[in-house]
């Protein structure tokens, strides 16, 4: 059994705040810490349920977070920036499952700690009509290739979006209650990797099914300032709707995926 595992930083239990995710800062080392010793949980525990083979891709900023010689040595890991897939680089149709560890809600969720979509650049993303963030954009690239993602760890909020997206039936732990953006009540460490450990060997036993949009695929982007949109609108096919509003539509969701991550390079520009 193979198993592919997206980490990203902002949904490890005690990192509440953006300082703690960047490097340079005085916590961030601590946190990169943290988001190591969860991967490490999410990998213990697929082990334990059979799983003989591991990719972790490091999904936050430039991916140079997880501490490769501090990573259980039966993963390999994905590192560094930029890349194809992004938050989802390596994901084919060899992996029976996904995990999503360390993942927060999408922009605008109240309460939520350190929500956002991809970037701050970002107001609001909507799939068909539907609003949907990292949880929801990425699991659809595993769907395309017809993984499953079984196992989602976060904050409350997250896991309440990571559920009504992927269903009722999905893995979850709750590593922390947000009391805003930028506060939160987290479990202990040690806690929240127990839970982790035993969510992932559990979330094993039941498969799960891909998560897949039908075509065809429209996807509208909201930016933060008007500028944004207008460099997005560069892009063949893109069309600017209003001030900061633009959209998308095609068949192909790898089509769809690559234009996104090509929108929010342009526009950092």
């Amino acid at each position: 059994m193979k198993v592919y595992i997206s980490c990203d930083i902002e949904g490890i239990s005690g990192v509440v705040s953006s300082e703690q995710t960047h490097m340079g800062n005085k916590e961030y080392e601590r946190a990169r810490k943290l988001m190591t010793e969860e991967a490490n949980a999410a990998i213990e525990g697929a082990l334990v349920g059979g799983v003989t083979e591991i990719v972790v891709n490091d999904a936050h900023g430039k991916g140079r977070n997880i501490l490769v010689e501090g990573l259980n040595p039966q993963a390999q890991l994905i590192s560094g920036w930029p890349r194809p897939w992004g938050m989802m680089q390596g994901i084919d149709g060899t992996f029976d499952a996904a995990f999503f560890i360390g993942y927060h809600a999408q922009a605008g969720t109240k309460d939520s700690v350190i929500a956002h979509t991809v970037s701050g650049r970002i107001y609001q993303v909507r799939l068909n009509g539907e609003p949907i963030g990292e949880t929801g954009l990425n699991a659809a690239l595993a769907g395309y290739f017809g993984v499953p993602v079984v196992l989602v760890t976060g904050d409350r909020l997250l896991v309440e979006e990571a559920k009504v997206l992927l269903g009722p039936s999905l893995e979850t732990v709750i590593v922390k209650e947000g009391y805003g953006t930028r506060a939160a009540k987290c479990l202990s460490p040690q806690r929240a990797q127990q839970l982790i450990r035993e969510a992932a060997e559990r979330a094993l036993e039941g498969g799960g099914e891909p998560f897949r949009v039908s075509p065809p695929l429209t996807l509208t982007v909201d930016f933060a300032r008007g500028v944004q949109s207008e460099m997005a609108e560069l892009i063949p096919g893109v069309v600017r709707l209003e001030g900061r509003r633009v959209e998308y539509t095609h068949d192909d969701y790898l089509t769809v995926y690559r234009v996104f991550r090509a929108m929010n390079s342009l526009v950092a520009q």
